[in-house]
């Protein structure tokens, strides 16, 4: 299991989340919306939008901090189907007081979904 959220697991530019949010599968949990749309990369990668409707920086980055060890966690039983997959995660404002692990086990089941659409 990779430690770290290196370059090559990241969404980067602009283009790239344009094209997950405008023609990604969409998954909405109570805590987090999950658009998902193939790559040819063969790796998984996650992007992050969290607006200033979630809250001050403290809390957009304590959402973002917590969104991507779930995905660092989950990586490696991830590629279940062979299909890699862009992934932009979009956390709503109660994402924060939840438990981590209720919503690790809430993001697991949203990829699980999106992987047998």
């Amino acid at each position: 299991m990779p430690q770290s959220f290196g370059r090559q697991v990241r969404l980067r530019s602009r283009a790239e989340f344009v094209a997950v949010q405008g023609q990604g599968r969409r998954v909405a949990s109570r805590h987090m919306t999950l658009l998902a749309l193939p790559n040819t990369l063969g790796v998984n990668r996650l992007g992050v939008v969290a607006s200033r409707r979630l809250g001050g920086a403290v809390v957009r980055n304590r959402a973002k901090r917590r969104l991507r060890e779930m995905f660092r966690a989950t990586q490696p039983e991830v590629p279940v189907s062979g299909q890699a997959y862009d992934i932009v995660v979009i956390p709503r404002r109660e994402i924060t007081s939840k438990v981590f692990s209720e919503l690790k086990s809430e993001f697991d089941a949203a990829l699980r979904k999106l992987h047998t659409r």
